[in-house]
């Protein structure tokens, strides 16, 4: 029986009684593997309710007009998709609407990440994965089960993406041109068995993988109760890249030492325009300050909080 299908955002998805585990199945592991070609296993996964949606041959670019937004399960929609190009490949969208994120190690020139995906798997941190996939430059994708929305993000100095709401993955048994010229295929080297899988936590990741760094406090800031002239000084001889935030740090002490806002836009805006802002620009930046000192608290101290302390130094 064809399943009823809903739209949210343009995207026809299937409806959501069938889990993660079961749509990403060893069955549907098994059925890939056996299929003849790729309209088959594009509706092999449409019928285990994963959406899908076509890829240029050999390529990673949709074919349909609005991307992966149109990924569907409906049997004529992708039987029409792959009657018209036989040789596409497959797109699924990633997160709640196919119900697997996917964390993707990649290999290339500049790097590979495969030692940063194993810190992350020592930490505990990737192990609850449903299928691994080699993909055609050598790198991986691992699979988890989606559990509720995770944007996708990128940490390119470890060569490791996220591809979660909002993304989008190639699939076996889909081919790619790689660099070198050659076309190969995404193939699945592992599915769980001795372990239950498990949603991956994208946030605690990705700071695992790009801690914050420390803020430093420049070595020339003007010191706590500094008086306005010293502020506007500091502002005025800022360099190109420090100067909003510069703007915006000083005007916060000046709104937290009880100065009026007048005389503060004043005496900031002058010193801004010698650094090399736009007026309007200097007037926006310290209305903001302003609206943000308000914000974090409701009585002017004689000392900046510590959130304004650290707010963009």
């Amino acid at each position: 029986m064809v399943r009823r299908l809903r739209t949210v955002m343009g995207m026809n998805i299937p409806p959501p009684p069938s889990k993660s585990s079961d749509r990403w199945s060893p069955n549907l592991i098994r059925k890939l593997a056996a299929a003849r070609d790729l309209p088959s296993a594009a509706n092999d996964l449409a019928a285990h309710g994963v959406p899908v949606f076509p890829c240029t041959p050999g390529g990673k670019r949709p074919l349909t007009a609005h991307g992966f937004l149109e990924a569907s399960t409906d049997p004529a929609t992708v039987g029409s998709w792959w009657n018209r190009w036989p040789d596409a490949n497959i797109g699924v969208p990633t997160g709640p609407v196919s119900g697997v994120d996917v964390v993707d190690v990649d290999v290339h020139s500049a790097g590979t990440g495969f030692a940063y995906f194993e810190e992350a798997r020592r930490a505990g941190l990737v192990n609850g994965w449903i299928w691994l996939v080699r993909t055609p430059s050598g790198g991986a994708h691992a699979y988890f089960p989606a559990d509720g929305e995770q944007r996708s993000w990128q940490v390119p100095g470890k060569h490791i993406d996220f591809r979660g709401d909002g993304g989008y993955i190639i699939v076996a048994p889909s081919r790619v041109t790689t660099d070198d010229g050659a076309s190969r295929s995404y193939r699945h080297i592992a599915v769980a068995r001795h372990h239950d899988p498990r949603s991956v936590d994208a946030a605690r990741l990705r700071t695992f993988l790009d801690p914050p760094r420390p803020r430093q406090r420049p070595v020339d800031l003007p010191p706590v109760g500094a008086r306005p002239d010293r502020l506007a000084a500091y502002v005025a001889s800022r360099l190109e890249g420090g100067r909003n935030r510069s703007l915006f740090w000083a005007a916060c002490r000046m709104a937290e030492e009880g100065h009026d806002f007048n005389a503060a836009t004043s005496l900031l805006t002058e010193a801004a325009c010698s650094a090399g802002l736009s007026e309007r620009e200097a007037k926006t930046t310290i209305q903001s300050a302003y609206r943000t000192a308000t914000r974090l608290g409701s009585t002017i101290s004689a000392r900046p909080t510590n959130t304004i302390e650290g707010v963009r130094l």
